[in-house]
């Protein structure tokens, strides 16, 4: 099974980066400040997150923090991942 930031990195891909002009961004890029995703792709985003991975992500949870780069998006479904496994 692929790492969860492959997945991230895939679904990113085929769902944001085809309406840029772009092949690829940065792990630790913001992908709200590029434009990638906008706030109806967050939501998107949070679906495929709840979906993939199993994740219940609580509107508080939908922060810049947590969801604005490859990097912060992994970060987030690991400490989901974890806290779930420790409950």
């Amino acid at each position: 099974m692929a790492s969860s930031r492959v997945q991230i990195r895939e679904f990113i891909r085929d769902n944001f980066l085809f309406r840029e002009d772009r092949d690829t961004i940065a792990d630790s890029e913001s992908l709200l400040d590029t434009g990638v995703i906008d706030s109806t792709g967050v939501l998107e985003l949070v679906a495929y997150l709840e979906t993939e991975f199993g994740l219940d992500i609580a509107d508080a949870d939908i922060v810049p923090d947590n969801l604005d780069s490859i990097e912060r998006i992994d970060d987030f479904v690991a400490r989901k991942l974890a806290a779930r496994a420790a409950a």
